[in-house]
């Protein structure tokens, strides 16, 4: 393997923790502190392939705003991280347009409609949540997840030392994160 690519959709994945829209912070925190991991393990030359994170659809997830998502990326250029941008092909989109229809997924349909030209207001997850269109949502923003940690992604930095997928959730709990597994545990609950 001659490179790991890391891409989350939207941004979360370097939250802060007190976004307003932040609700799925566990995963692309834990995911994004796995790769910075492997950074680490790559530069003290150990068996491990180079690690490159991304951000696709900027926003699209609507849980951080565009603007939220592109101060992050702000930090992370501040600390050496940004890696370059990469926008979709008008065969990259066709592509992402059928996979979508087959693993339906709002975000990276939201990109492809930037793609196409979309600007605007658009609410998703049945009109729960708005996104902002642009153009910049077709990009993906690819950056260091060393970096990253030390620099944007707080709730990664927090739970890069986590032993498992339940101490992480203890950690955010710790710093006031409600997160997608607490969400799915009161569902659960509201259900019986």
């Amino acid at each position: 393997m001659d490179l790991i690519v890391f891409i989350d959709v939207g941004g979360d994945a370097l939250a802060h923790g007190d976004e307003p829209g932040l609700a799925s912070p566990l995963c692309d925190a834990l995911l994004l502190a796995a790769a910075a991991r492997l950074t680490e393990r790559a530069a003290a030359g150990r068996a491990a392939p180079p690690v490159l994170g991304g951000i696709f659809g900027i926003g699209c997830d609507g849980e951080l705003t565009p603007p939220e998502v592109l101060e992050r990326l702000a930090e992370v250029g501040a600390a050496g991280g940004l890696a370059g941008t990469r926008g979709l092909t008008p065969t990259i989109a066709a592509r992402l347009e059928e996979a979508v229809e087959v693993v339906p997924t709002e975000a990276s349909a939201q990109a492809v409609r930037c793609f196409h030209g979309a600007i605007g207001s658009s609410a998703i997850r049945q009109g729960r949540r708005a996104v902002e269109l642009s153009p910049a949502g077709a990009l993906t923003f690819y950056f260091d997840p060393g970096a990253a940690v030390r620099s944007a992604a707080r709730l990664a930095a927090a739970v890069i030392d986590a032993a498992d997928l339940e101490h992480a959730n203890e950690i955010l709990h710790g710093l006031g994160v409600y997160t997608e597994l607490d969400y799915e545990r009161d569902a659960l609950h509201t259900v019986r």
